[in-house]
């Protein structure tokens, strides 16, 4: 038993270092990119890295600038909070997103998240603007342009 004991050792210590998502305290925890408090529950976003470090971000459009910033990392987990689920996240990559003139979000490109392409066809319909997948969002949010191509 004792010549297991290390190797049984090192499997919890590799177990409890496996990354993980934190949850967002919202009006505590601050925007990693703008530093704002993170307040709504309908626009936050979260990235974490391969070794674990977790960045938390209070709307989406922070989430994908910083990635833009940081192209060389990891990142094990890319989450958004999405509109029909408040404070719960979802992964990034799978998500449908509107930016929408009639659906602010905190940083001003009026980008939404979705879970469901439904849901985010139903919002559509009722506030307009346009459906993008997340490959289109770095394109998209180049500085100050998310709402420049809608009002052409």
């Amino acid at each position: 038993m004792k010549r297991y004991l290390p190797f049984l050792a090192s499997a919890l210590l590799l177990a409890s270092c496996a990354p993980s998502p934190e949850p967002i305290e919202y009006g505590s925890d601050y925007c990693h990119f703008c530093k704002m408090t993170i307040v709504d529950r309908q626009h936050g976003a979260e990235a974490v890295t391969d070794k674990g470090k977790v960045y938390k971000f209070d709307a989406i459009e922070c989430m994908v600038n910083y990635l833009k910033q940081n192209p060389d990392q990891e990142w094990a987990y890319l989450l958004v909070n999405p509109f029909e689920n408040p404070g719960d996240f979802f992964p990034a990559q799978e998500a449908t997103y509107l930016i929408s003139p009639n659906l602010p979000s905190p940083m001003g490109a009026y980008l939404t998240a979705f879970a469901s392409e439904a849901e985010a066809q139903a919002v559509q319909a009722e506030k307009s603007g346009d459906l993008l997948g997340w490959q289109d969002l770095p394109e998209r949010l180049r500085t100050g342009e998310a709402m420049s191509t809608m009002e052409e």
